[in-house]
């Protein structure tokens, strides 16, 4: 069976742009329940955020390079484990947290704070992380991945929703909370759809590569999940606390991680198989979650 570094998923230009417009519909949806408050108010407690940032744009993704030091996946795996590790969290991340009876609004400030780095941060880590392990720097330096380009797509998708999701907020609330209620529950349906659209004409390709990546995605969630909760219990936070940052660590911005993947690695195997199922894995891992803790404080 070919080797997953030299697989390429199929994906015109046209599913390229529908990709495109639907996560910045998303996070459009999700910068509607954001304002400047949420920003201030992480502020007044610099640990939450520094406890934050560190978990997603720090530790996760050092912890995916040691991992792959250790696992030694096929190349192509390995790089979109990196992708994945410098995404920022989900869109869904909000509603798990409500749903686990943890601090939403601790999950909304962070959520608004992450999307904002995440257009330095993400392109900086995976380049970084990349560019470290050289079986995946041999992938990028047959790739013209011109860095300028890779944070300028992601401003476009993170930060301008963010914007004017934002400047909606803040000039007619009741219209925002109107579109939010619509918008955000739309963000898995948005994500399994971008699936959908990807490996429609390439069902054959995931069904018989995907394999490659069940345990190692699964994994990796576990590690992400699992390190948000350990460093929120090594700094002593109240469990509804200990909750968001597990959820907010464990679940990945993947839609993104897929789109940058499509955009400047042409599908790469390897990489939009891993992200794809990772996308899918943390929607199971994280409502599974949720609902264990819901029932318990």
């Amino acid at each position: 069976m070919q080797e997953l570094d030299d697989v390429q998923i199929h994906f015109d230009s046209n599913g390229l742009m529908i990709m495109n417009i639907a996560l910045a519909v998303v996070m459009f949806g999700v910068a509607l329940g954001i304002t400047i408050e949420d920003f201030k108010n992480l502020f007044k407690n610099p640990k939450l955020v520094l406890l934050g940032v560190t978990s997603q744009f720090i530790l996760l993704p050092l912890l995916t390079y040691v991992l792959i030091i250790i696992i030694k996946p096929q190349p192509s795996i390995a790089l979109g484990m990196m992708m994945v590790a410098a995404c920022p969290g989900g869109n869904i991340s909000n509603f798990m947290t409500h749903m686990a009876k943890g601090n939403t609004a601790l999950s909304i400030s962070l959520t608004a704070f992450a999307t904002f780095l995440a257009m330095f941060m993400t392109p900086f880590n995976f380049q970084l992380y990349g560019n470290l392990y050289q079986p995946t720097a041999e992938i990028l330096q047959t790739v013209e991945l011109d860095p300028f380009e890779l944070v300028k797509l992601v401003m476009l998708i993170l930060g301008i929703p963010l914007v004017l999701g934002m400047f909606l907020r803040s000039k007619n609330k009741v219209l925002a909370d109107k579109l939010s209620q619509i918008l955000k529950p739309l963000s898995i349906l948005v994500f399994i759809a971008i699936v959908v659209i990807a490996f429609s004409n390439n069902l054959d390709i995931f069904n018989n590569y995907v394999h490659h990546v069940l345990g190692l995605g699964v994994l990796h969630n576990t590690i992400a999940i699992a390190l948000g909760l350990t460093l929120a219990m090594l700094f002593k936070l109240s469990l509804k606390d200990r909750k968001t940052l597990a959820i907010e660590t464990g679940i990945q911005n993947s839609g993104l991680g897929l789109l940058l993947i499509f955009t400047f690695f042409n599908g790469l195997g390897g990489m939009a198989i891993m992200a794809a199922f990772w996308g899918i894995w943390h929607i199971i891992s994280g409502l599974l979650l949720a609902t264990y803790w819901s029932k318990k404080v």
